[in-house]
């Protein structure tokens, strides 16, 4: 079974369902310690208000840039926010079944197809928190014939969900990097339409993709281990398990070289804002993009101070310190205009869209030039 981050985990005999929405919600990760000089300057970032103009929820994981938000060291001007901290996984099936939160965190694809079927009780905000290159993931079993992607050809896949943005770029990279196409595979997926992302959005097998459904009683690491399987993607993770490896022998090099070559580093999570809300208080859109925007700048600087001690004791070379200052995760629009395209792109490329959805369709408009931060 695939847990949030999409390794696997047993279900210690609970129904899948159950399994996922109750390992989602786990324990958040230990918060990050702060050296004196970042808490020094903490107050100057800190806005407290003896009441907030609005009260709303939210819905976040305890990502490291959201968790100044999460922690109330960073408050949005004028809103007073009662915050769920849960796995994505579980926060996400909430919130695409029930709309429980007022703001919530939300996966891009699933988000731009509630968008292309007409689903308008959201409306995004361009922050964008979570970022991995998803192709160096793909696990690979032993014995399966898979030497490099071109491998993967007439394979049996494994993936969590379909429709997934994770899955969503790593299939991108594969087609567009390496020529291998989502059709030239045959695709087993882990979560039933019950407890799917897709259950909510109305997902169906894009036409010519093989697909089928992987039993109530088997996951995705049993069906690894048994030869059932060829290879898990996107976010699966051998650790220790005996027989399974990384599709890429150094990832770290597939990384550099994708990076260089494309200049994409993608995301795979935005915030939504409930639509009625952002209608009723458009000027909490701009006030809480800017709250998450400080939020993420305040770990960059806590990230800088804890790194300065490498280059001061010159376990670092001190020319490369300059580095520190940029900042891979940029938020708004203008700074992900060409990643997003390429992402709505895909979205219709790989069948999960029936059009190419417009960015002016999924993000608020007071957004749409916010400067890059």
């Amino acid at each position: 079974m695939m847990n949030d981050t999409g390794s696997s985990a047993p279900t210690g005999g609970l129904s899948r369902r159950t399994w996922i929405l109750g390992a989602s919600g786990a324990a958040a990760a230990a918060l990050l310690r702060t050296r004196p000089s970042a808490a020094a300057r903490a107050p100057a970032i800190i806005r407290r208000r003896a009441m907030a103009d609005i009260r709303l929820s939210a819905g976040l994981s305890n990502n490291a840039r959201l968790r100044p938000v999460v922690e109330g060291r960073v408050q949005p001007q004028g809103i007073d926010l009662t915050i769920t901290t849960s796995g994505v996984t579980e926060l996400f099936w909430r919130q695409l079944h029930f709309a429980e939160f007022d703001v919530s965190e939300m996966s891009n694809s699933s988000y731009i197809i509630t968008v292309a079927r007409g689903d308008t009780r959201f409306v995004a905000i361009p922050v964008f928190p979570s970022r991995r290159f998803f192709h160096t993931e793909i696990t690979v079993r032993e014995g399966s014939g898979i030497r490099s992607p071109r491998d993967l050809e007439g394979k049996r896949v494994g993936v969590p969900e379909y429709q997934q943005t994770a899955a969503l770029w790593a299939r991108f990279a594969l087609q567009h990097a390496f020529g291998v196409a989502p059709q030239a595979m045959d695709w087993h997926m882990e979560r039933p339409p019950e407890s799917s992302h897709g259950g909510a959005t109305g997902f169906e097998p894009p036409p010519g993709v093989g697909f089928q459904y992987i039993p109530e009683v088997d996951s995705i690491a049993s069906m690894l281990a048994s030869g059932r399987l060829d290879a898990a993607f996107p976010t699966f993770r051998p650790g220790g398990a005996p027989g399974l490896r990384g599709l890429f022998p150094d990832r770290r090099v597939e990384t550099e070289r994708y990076y260089r070559e494309t200049g994409f580093f993608p995301f795979n999570h935005c915030i939504v804002i409930r639509r009625e809300v952002a209608e009723e208080h458009p000027w909490a859109v701009i006030n809480l993009y800017n709250a998450f925007l400080e939020a993420k700048n305040l770990m960059n600087e806590q990230a800088r101070d804890l790194a300065a001690v490498y280059f001061d004791l010159g376990l670092l070379p001190r020319q490369r310190e300059g580095t520190l200052e940029s900042d891979p995760y940029p938020y708004g629009v203008p700074a992900n205009r060409t990643l997003l395209e390429a992402m709505t792109r895909a979205s219709n490329e790989q069948g999960l869209t029936p059009r190419v959805v417009g960015l002016d369709e999924l993000f608020h408009p007071a957004t749409m030039e916010t400067p890059a931060g």
